[in-house]
């Protein structure tokens, strides 16, 4: 019977210039159940108070929490490199936020 390895397989990933290109989020909404995490990204227009959905990822639990702790590692990272983020909200006040159709 072989071995199990623990040898990580390469991964191809296709992207079109679009997804390569990204969207710029201010605003994440995040709602959870049993099943899943819901992670809303939104861009808070500066001037008018709208908004525009720019991505939505639905995860597992498991999923969810894998990408918290890569966040917290690469912020780790990052702050060794660069100094310490401010902890807290953004500017101005907390905005509250209901989506439209």
């Amino acid at each position: 019977m072989a071995e199990p390895t623990n040898q990580q397989q390469q991964v191809q990933i296709k992207a079109d210039e679009k997804e390569l290109l990204g969207q710029y989020s201010n605003l994440a909404v995040i709602h959870h159940n049993a099943e899943e995490f819901t992670l809303n990204f939104v861009y808070l227009f500066p001037t008018v108070p709208q908004g525009k959905l720019v991505a939505s990822l639905i995860v597992s639990p498991a999923h969810a929490k894998r990408l918290m702790l890569a966040l917290q590692e690469n912020i780790g990272r990052y702050e060794a490199q660069f100094g310490p983020l401010p902890e807290g909200p953004g500017p101005g006040p907390e905005p509250n936020v209901g989506f439209v159709h």
